[in-house]
């Protein structure tokens, strides 16, 4: 299914040949994000992720950058986490090297002009307020907000305007010298290749990469003792919520039965939550149940947009279901159900080969382990009603739950007494 080595320099390359595709992704993912930031610098994973596509001295300005794979159909970009930053390129397999040329180019030997840095400030403010201006996304910032408060888990990926419109060439610099190394850093292949010719090529444009060691993220604290509510006043015609509870982690042994538990609640057009409060109430258009697990965080959370005078209603119909699977074990053959989606799910998202590159690399930077789709459906398989239960009994407790709120609401209180389980 894939491979896996270790250069000398701690570069790591993970090639996945796929047969029935002409296509080729390069991803390179480095193990760097927002949760790696201090305060004053909150937003420069982010912003060094833009202005990689500002030139370097081959491609000396963004539309030489932009033309070298439009020239040839190419799909490009790059994307920034909490815990990790991508640049990729997907072409034709016969585009290979080019693809292969373009990426180490702009990770490697990337300018960083100061008058483009100037005026990507300009651009990045506003992303900020294009995400502030959608409540359907914003309330997807406010969540971890709520969750973790003033610390980098806590914190915009896209940082706030105030250190954006800070940022200096100098800090970039450094913190790419720090951060983009070797031992940080995976280049992962997917689709139609050649691997040793592949792994031959990276080896060779990846020489120059830096070897030192990077800095580690700060833990996460986390303590929670009672329920917390956020009201973000808006007067909007529909609110948009936010109400789950603290999960576990990567490496917890119930990770998968947590997720799901999530599948269970609100993962699909057949879920419960789905069929309760848009289908039987009619007082919702989107809703779901997300679940998150990170190497030092994880959670349960369900998203909705409800009219406002429902709002009460749909947090008393989900808080309703937290409560009901937490207490009564779920059936076998809705169980199976939600195995079989989300195997399902992971069959059809694998097709691709960017999603193939992504597949692979992103397990290895979280967690310095690979499984295959097969391995991780055995785990899934294994997931009994007892499993689920016990994982309910465990993340619905009221000091666990947490509501975020964007809407035209100002009373905490009025939302805090309906937080029970």
């Amino acid at each position: 299914m894939f491979k896996k080595i270790t250069l000398k320099n701690g570069l790591r390359i993970i090639t996945v040949p796929q047969k029935n595709t002409q296509a080729v992704t390069i991803l390179v993912l480095v193990g760097t994000g927002s949760k790696y930031e201090t305060k004053e610098e909150n937003g420069i994973s982010h912003f060094l992720e833009h202005m990689y596509f500002k030139g370097t001295r081959k491609r000396p300005s963004s539309l030489a950058i932009a033309e070298t794979l439009d020239r040839v159909g190419g799909i490009y970009n790059a994307f920034t986490t909490q815990e990790f930053t991508g640049y990729f390129a997907k072409v034709s397999s016969s585009h290979f090297e080019l693809a292969l040329d373009w990426v180490s180019d702009i990770f490697l030997n990337s300018l960083l002009p100061e008058k483009e840095i100037e005026k990507e400030k300009g651009v990045i403010i506003e992303e900020i307020n294009m995400y502030y201006d959608h409540p359907m996304s914003y309330i997807e910032i406010l969540w971890p907000k709520l969750l973790y408060g003033d610390q980098p888990a806590g914190w915009e990926v896209a940082g706030k305007k105030e250190t954006v419109a800070k940022m200096t060439r100098e800090k970039l610099l450094n913190y790419m010298k720090t951060q983009y190394v070797a031992s940080n850093t995976i280049v992962s292949v997917a689709g139609k290749i050649n691997e040793k010719k592949a792994v031959s090529q990276i080896r060779k444009y990846f020489a120059k990469i830096r070897t030192q060691k990077p800095k580690s993220k700060p833990p996460v604290f986390e303590k929670q003792n009672c329920p917390k509510v956020f009201l973000e006043f808006r007067n909007t015609e529909q609110t948009h919520l936010a109400l789950g509870v603290r999960g576990y982690n990567l490496f917890h042994p119930q990770r998968y039965a947590q997720e799901i538990l999530g599948i269970i609640l609100g993962g699909m057009m057949s879920s419960r939550l789905f069929e309760e409060i848009r289908t039987k109430l009619g007082i919702a258009y989107y809703l779901r149940t997300e679940v998150e697990a990170n190497p030092d965080t994880g959670y349960l959370v369900t998203f909705a947009g409800i009219e406002n005078k429902n709002v009460e209603k749909a947090i008393k119909k989900i808080l309703q279901e937290y409560k009901k699977i937490s207490q009564k074990k779920v059936q076998s053959k809705e169980l199976k159900k939600a195995k079989d989606y989300l195997k399902g799910k992971m069959t059809l998202l694998l097709e691709s080969s960017e999603a193939q590159a992504s597949f692979y690399a992103e397990q290895e930077i979280l967690e310095r382990k690979i499984l295959t789709p097969k391995e991780i459906f055995e785990k899934i398989e294994k997931i009994s009603p007892s499993d689920i239960l016990k994982v309910a009994k465990e993340i619905f407790k009221p000091k666990r739950l947490n509501l975020a709120l964007i809407g035209p609401f100002q009373n905490k209180e009025r939302f805090e007494k309906i937080l029970k389980l």
